[in-house]
């Protein structure tokens, strides 16, 4: 054999040796990190370090300001971990229990009303009207009233409008309804501090804990039977939609203006957080407001009077508001024209 042909063996060999090198080394040392990790006294303690640094980035376990040469709110803060949070909270939590809490009150007061039907007034209708709401009591509760529900539905419509509208819409429908809500949601959103501040002090005075309200909240209202239970011009049911209203009304208020206006100075954090709290109590006040629109319209006969004419029959003031219409037939007898229903007076319907 010559020695061009041991040469070419040997150089054979070293390029099969190096071969087999790399493949023992390719499988060998990824796994020496897991090997000395199973030590005792280095179990734990193997750091990767792009993990690592990737794990800064991401800022998972923690919030970490950098510095930068811009000056502004969380300037310093390369990801917002705070978003993801609301993102899964908004899909996992908020929406399936809100369409969950919502679905069941209107299933309780639809069955409510086939099995108990409406509460009628005692003895019948008198024909005699008496006055219940002034002229700027009315329009404070409908200009409450209407952007409420502009903001409500709005509101729903960018919550749930991607489930319900694309399939009936389809995307681009959808997209054009979504940013059409949310431009009115954004734009009468401030208009509603006022129209809640007005009703606060508008009623506030006559929504205040009296004697026998207690007694009315143990009694249900007599919407459960056990006869007649005495009020004043409110019980203590309109009382207390009165306070959810108007505290709940006060919370989306502050959260609204916060996401509304984005220059107080209000970190990505304190965002999240109105959006979480903005949330929650919208679905909770929209909940609440719909027993207050069937014991005002369907659920009790003769209400809805109240509010858009501004009189009730007497019948229905002695069934549900005695201590109220005794002040007033009072006031009336006295001469006096600053009765407690604010001009209330009391005449036969021609």
């Amino acid at each position: 054999m010559g020695t061009h042909s041991q040469s070419r063996i040997r150089h054979h060999r070293m390029v099969v040796f190096s071969l087999l090198s790399l493949l023992v080394l390719t499988l060998i040392l990824p796994l020496i990190p897991y090997a000395v990790a199973e030590r005792g006294d280095l179990a734990g303690k193997v750091v990767n370090p792009g993990a690592e640094l990737w794990r800064e980035v991401r800022q998972r376990d923690r919030s970490v300001a950098g510095t930068t040469q811009v000056q502004g709110v969380d300037t310093g803060i390369l990801i917002n971990i705070y978003g993801e949070d609301w993102r899964r909270f908004r899909m996992q939590q908020l929406i399936p229990w809100g369409a969950a809490l919502m679905g069941t009150v209107l299933s309780i007061i639809l069955l409510f009303y086939l099995v108990r039907g409406p509460l009628r007034m005692q003895g019948g209708p008198t024909g005699k009207k008496i006055r219940r709401f002034t002229v700027f009591e009315r329009t404070a509760h409908w200009f409450t009233v209407s952007l409420f529900w502009l903001l409500a539905l709005t509101g729903l419509i960018m919550l749930y409008g991607r489930l319900v509208l694309i399939p009936l819409l389809g995307p681009d429908g959808f997209g054009l309804t979504a940013s059409a809500c949310k431009e009115a949601h954004n734009l009468f959103g401030p208009m509603f501090l006022v129209a809640i501040l007005m009703l606060f002090f508008t009623f506030v005075k006559d929504n205040i804990y009296a004697r026998g309200d207690m007694t009315w909240l143990l009694k249900g209202g007599g919407m459960l039977g056990g006869g007649h239970v005495s009020a004043g011009r409110f019980n203590a049911g309109e009382k207390i939609w009165f306070w959810i209203a108007t505290l709940g009304g006060m919370v989306l208020c502050v959260t609204g203006l916060i996401l509304d206006f984005a220059v107080f100075g209000q970190g990505r954090e304190i965002m999240a957080l109105s959006h979480v709290l903005h949330g929650i109590v919208a679905l909770l006040v929209i909940t609440v407001s719909f027993g207050h629109i069937y014991l005002g319209t369907a659920g009790v006969e003769g209400t809805l009077g109240s509010m858009t004419t501004g009189d009730v029959d007497e019948a229905w003031a002695k069934s549900h508001h005695d201590r109220w219409y005794a002040e007033v037939k009072a006031a009336e007898e006295s001469g006096d024209d600053t009765e407690p229903a604010a001009g209330a007076t009391v005449q036969r319907v021609r």
